[in-house]
């Protein structure tokens, strides 16, 4: 994807009742996703489009309904999230793919984050809280459970290490506040608490995330903080 293209995703139209966001919930419990369908049902900027109980049936049920939003588990039957996720990123490239789901392990959430997903949440959070994370990365955040920053860096810190000897390529510069940027991001802090943090406006968070992304030739502030650790330009601590 090109930077052009990447910016032309964060211009979409407002979600509202007539444009509502379109969501695929894909779970193996029934229960959950009928507790999802229930709280987002009330949601008028928010339509659930269908349900998949695998990674099989979202795959099918993606490539027909081209949802904006796949709410996916990690941990299915017959074919996991994770593989899926890779699956519906190749025939819905469109299509914003968010993991909800129980599992804190870092190989997960690292390979969630290669296969293409925007948002790794824990199903800890108050099912409350989903309908705005999905106008979040709708709107072209990237999420993470805060609980699980810590976990992302120690794994990057451990690709680090078994890859000593990778090509070494020119690092591009960013500014100091484009680092001070990055670090927030990497803590799992949103563009509206970074914003507090540094006393800017959302604006100008997003205008140096976009910076950050040409720079270093990215797609998602979540392969931004991939690439800072990778080529230590943050410290693990």
């Amino acid at each position: 994807m090109t930077v052009e293209e990447q910016r032309s995703e964060d211009v979409l139209p407002t979600p509202s009742e007539a444009n509502p966001i379109r969501v695929l919930i894909v779970d193996d419990h029934a229960l959950f996703r009928r507790g999802l369908e229930m709280v987002l049902g009330q949601e008028v900027d928010i339509e659930v489009v269908g349900e998949a109980a695998d990674g099989s049936e979202a795959v099918t049920m993606a490539k027909e309904m081209a949802p904006d939003i796949v709410l996916m588990d990690v941990r299915m039957p017959r074919r996991g999230g994770i593989d899926a996720t890779s699956a519906i990123k190749e025939a819905v490239p469109s299509a914003k793919i968010v993991m909800l789901t129980i599992s804190d392990e870092e190989a997960d959430l690292y390979d969630a984050i290669k296969a293409g997903a925007m948002g790794y949440l824990l199903k800890e959070i108050s099912i409350d809280e989903v309908a705005a994370d999905i106008r979040a990365v709708y709107g072209g955040q990237s999420l993470i459970s805060p609980s699980m920053a810590s976990k992302l860096l120690s794994e990057f810190a451990a690709m680090i290490k078994n890859k000593d000897d990778r090509p070494q390529l020119p690092t591009p510069r960013l500014t100091d506040r484009e680092m001070e940027v990055l670090r927030l991001v990497a803590k799992g802090m949103n563009n509206r608490d970074i914003a507090k943090q540094l006393y800017i406006s959302e604006n100008t968070v997003k205008n140096h995330i976009r910076n950050i992304l040409e720079k270093l030739q990215l797609h998602s502030r979540m392969e931004a903080v991939v690439y800072a650790v990778r080529e230590k330009l943050l410290e693990i601590t």
